[in-house]
């Protein structure tokens, strides 16, 4: 039984932690909704009520319609790309036996080690002699394959944790690997792919570096990309900058919400089986 003190001091402590996470947050919302030109600390209320106009002046000053397309586009074939093939190849290292399993594996693991800063430049002039800077495929293929090294890891964790008399009875119906794969694996395993999803799509949305290298056509750039163009443009506007930043933000928080239940789950049960 957990005592009162111990009660009141982990609600406390939750309390403090919680205050931390939401002051810039806070923050943010505050200088949002502030008047244009007022020197506003982000901690006071805004002067003159809510000003909502500022989101639809830093959306068109910003040109963040075109950017955000170009993110979704991104965002979303990157997510799917990076979702079949981790489950198609966690699967195969967690439930199938072949020669050379455990080296694959490691090789992907490595994927993990390696910061983004050091290959980014190698990656460039790679991209540049196939002509695909300045394409989308720029910025898909490598995240493509940056996401994989953790998908990979992530969801093999998950298939290795599987009930093997799940397996085993699906077989002894006479169901092949692919429809094992699919039709109960898949399904059993969605907390764990929704988490995946979860993080590979907030990476993807808020990569800044690739598209920095890789994209120097205004119209290919992406909300992390088009923000910092803006900030350099709009440096004193403070209202406008922080209105820009919630809007880019808005999509991940919106993802986080609708899936928070399964992201949660999925969370918990690779804990508990780690």
């Amino acid at each position: 039984m957990i005592s009162r003190t111990e009660r009141g001091a982990t609600y406390a402590i939750l309390t403090l932690f919680t205050i931390i996470s939401l002051t810039p947050v806070i923050g943010i919302l505050s200088t949002a909704f502030s008047r244009q030109g007022a020197l506003g600390t982000g901690f006071s209320l805004p002067e003159g009520g809510l000003h909502w106009g500022n989101f639809a002046d830093a959306w068109t000053r910003g040109h963040f319609a075109v950017y955000m397309g170009n993110s979704l586009l991104v965002t979303s074939v990157v997510v799917v790309a990076t979702a079949v093939l981790a489950i198609l190849a966690g699967y195969a290292f967690g439930v199938m036996r072949f020669p050379g399993s455990t080296v694959l594996f490691h090789l992907f693991v490595i994927g993990l080690t390696l910061p983004q800063e050091a290959l980014v430049i190698p990656l460039y002039f790679d991209l540049r002699y196939v002509e695909l800077t300045d394409t989308y495929w720029a910025l898909i293929l490598p995240q493509i394959a940056q996401s994989l090294a953790f998908g990979v890891f992530w969801l093999r964790a998950y298939f290795r944790g599987s009930a093997r008399s799940v397996i085993e009875a699906a077989r002894m119906d006479g169901a092949s690997t692919w429809t094992t794969l699919w039709r109960i694996l898949v399904p059993m395993g969605r907390p764990a792919i929704t988490t995946m999803i979860v993080i590979t799509f907030m990476w993807t949305w808020n990569e800044f570096l690739m598209a920095l290298v890789m994209i120097s056509d205004e119209s290919l750039r992406t909300v992390p990309l088009g923000l910092a163009f803006f900030q350099g443009q709009h440096t004193a506007e403070t209202s406008l900058l922080a209105a820009a930043s919630v809007l880019i933000a808005l999509p991940v928080v919106v993802v986080y919400v609708a899936l928070q239940r399964r992201f949660i789950e999925g969370m918990l049960t690779g804990a508990v089986k780690e």
